[in-house]
């Protein structure tokens, strides 16, 4: 179910990896206690929660700061950790924390993706939130 933003646009792409660059922002989800009863463009829909003192709502929009070292990732993790940077990233749905998804393709290696997990809430500044 679609809940704040079109889904294909903000995936990652295995391709675009390989072309070693990201030229979009990333969608990724929070829980939904996380997740304020609102939207801001482009997002389209709200979800039925209380949020909390920081929640964000649907659209919201983060980026990856600036100072955030990425020369201890993978090449392929340094690829979206620039996207991140230039493009950032846009709360698109309900889900895990900080969570980011890419299109299925058996060429992922798993391991490194799993270095991206190092990366909090807190190396990001919130761009738009209202």
């Amino acid at each position: 179910m679609q809940r704040g933003l079109p889904i294909f646009p903000g995936l990652v792409r295995y391709d675009e990896i390989i072309k070693g660059a990201i030229n979009h922002p990333i969608r990724f989800t929070l829980a939904s206690s996380n997740v304020k009863p609102a939207y801001i463009s482009p997002a389209r829909h709200k979800v039925n929660s209380s949020g909390g003192a920081y929640s964000l709502p649907f659209g919201a929009k983060l980026r990856l700061k600036a100072n955030f070292n990425i020369t201890g990732y993978p090449p392929h993790d340094r690829v979206i950790l620039k996207a991140m940077k230039k493009y950032g990233i846009i709360l698109a749905d309900i889900g895990s924390n900080m969570y980011i998804s890419g299109v299925p393709d058996s060429r992922w290696n798993n391991d490194e993706l799993q270095k991206l997990g190092n990366v909090t809430a807190a190396d990001f500044e919130v761009i738009n939130f209202h």
